[in-house]
């Protein structure tokens, strides 16, 4: 991500979830008390990539 005077370079996604998938992030966050965004992102600063290896 590239980083600006701002905190973060936010783009902007909309990801369509089955209602299952929805239902279980919904849960999920209500368990946590975590906001969707915050585990959408952990999630994907999870995954593994070429660049990871460089």
């Amino acid at each position: 991500m590239i980083m600006t005077n701002k905190k973060w370079a936010v783009k902007r996604i909309t990801v369509n979830l089955a209602a299952q998938e929805a239902e279980k992030l919904e849960q999920y966050c209500q368990q946590t008390g975590r906001p969707a965004t915050d585990v959408i992102r952990e999630l994907i600063r999870g995954l593994s990539t070429s660049e990871d290896n460089k």
